[in-house]
């Protein structure tokens, strides 16, 4: 009976996979929803569109928050149930969104949908990078921080679907539904061996900071880096697309399909790569992808050179981000590896967001163009010596030690 359980158990591997993935997917849609309802959330709320957009800080500064309440859960308990739980968390404050006629109270559910969202990464990354194949962690890896890019797609095609036929409220209706699947799917699937093993133990946070100190702060650095690499080259291109080459709306958006297809390839094929040729190289790979692109990207003239440079930059980009996954669990404690991960993860995007500030402050000086592309170039070069600095775990998921 014992041994048809664990084999039982062994194929049912694709549904906890499945579910972080998916998972992952639905959090992104989520947060990028009022993103592109700025006008109908404008008028509903009777506030200008730069108020709701603000109100995307609200939602970052709770991410950490998330990751230390929802990592210190799965350690302790295991990852399904506070994985369930996280999905119910940001799911229903979602759905709930456009039921308020507060602008107060919407402010104040997107900073509560920031907890689940700064929750989800680093559960649903240690549930997939622990029950997956070591052989295809990379593989996986590549194809869970996709998620994120799928989900923007997503996003961007309820806008122009449902939005007209059923009304703006259903594009976060939708997420109640989607997760009431995922949940369905979780049920069953399995949980890692080591946390089943570990089911109920503790660790005091303080002691894990203080023991792995310098880990924390490499991994924290690093993720500081590569946000700056991936918001740097995603968040103003649009508006450096619409100012210097003067690209209608239509274009831009074919644009943006475009490369974000390219981003969710390049997460996939170097988180590939990266269980051949290991981590750090891997990354190296896709960060030179990114230099071979940078003059089309920032400098091209016609609409297929600037097209092929923004699906180029975008696949080395999403490339390099797609073995973070896999890196930075492999580089965390074995018993806080949900806490370690998510913490380090989440503090790295609140540090890198304000670096779309610092690109727009250069245009004056060096123009657009030149301002992207000096930014990115020292992103590059900065990444590539964190990365030196991080010795490479990739033979599998052990306790971390100083960086």
């Amino acid at each position: 009976m014992t041994t048809l359980s664990c084999v039982a158990k062994e194929r049912r591997w694709g549904l906890s996979v499945s579910c972080g993935v998916l998972g992952w997917v639905l959090d992104a849609y989520s947060f990028f929803v009022p993103l592109f309802l700025l006008d109908p959330l404008a008028k509903h709320f009777a506030v200008s569109k730069s108020a709701i957009v603000a109100t995307v800080t609200a939602t970052l500064v709770m991410r950490p928050l998330g990751a230390f309440v929802f990592g210190w859960l799965s350690d302790r308990w295991g990852r399904k149930y506070p994985l369930m739980a996280c999905i119910l968390w940001f799911s229903v404050i979602t759905s709930v969104m456009p039921l308020t006629s507060s602008f107060k109270m919407f402010v104040l559910l997107r900073a509560l949908y920031g907890i689940g969202l700064g929750g989800y990464w680093g559960v649903g990354a240690a549930l997939v990078m622990e029950t997956c194949p070591v052989r295809w962690r990379g593989l996986f890896s590549g194809i869970l921080q996709a998620g994120y890019s799928v989900g923007y797609l997503l996003a961007a095609l309820a806008a122009s679907t449902m939005e007209p036929k059923l009304g703006w409220p259903s594009m976060f209706l939708a997420t109640l539904i989607v997760a009431g699947f995922i949940m369905l799917l979780l049920l069953p699937s399995v949980e890692p061996a080591r946390t089943t093993a570990a089911h109920g133990t503790s660790f005091k946070p303080w002691t894990i900071f203080m023991t792995h100190w310098q880990s924390f702060a490499a991994l924290t650095i690093l993720m500081t880096v590569i946000t700056c690499l991936s918001h740097g080259t995603q968040d103003l291109y649009p508006d450096f697309l619409k100012m210097v080459h003067g690209f209608s709306n239509q274009k831009v958006a074919k644009l943006a399909i475009l490369y974000n297809v390219g981003a969710g390839l390049g997460a996939i094929v170097f988180g590939r790569l990266s269980d051949r040729m290991g981590r750090k190289q891997s990354i190296y790979c896709a960060m030179s992808l990114c230099l071979l692109a940078l003059p089309a990207w920032a400098f091209g003239r016609s609409f297929g050179m600037i097209a092929l440079g923004a699906f180029v930059m975008q696949a080395g980009v999403q490339g390099a981000f797609g073995v973070v996954p896999a890196y930075l669990n492999e580089q965390s404690p074995s018993d806080a590896r949900s806490f370690f991960a998510g913490l380090a993860y989440q503090f790295g995007m609140i540090f890198g967001a304000p670096c779309v500030i610092v690109e727009y402050a250069f245009r004056d000086r060096l123009g657009y163009g030149g301002a992207l592309a000096a930014f990115e170039g020292c992103v590059l070069i900065a990444l590539a010596l964190v990365l030196f600095g991080i010795r490479e775990r990739h033979s599998g998921l052990v306790p971390a030690a100083s960086a």
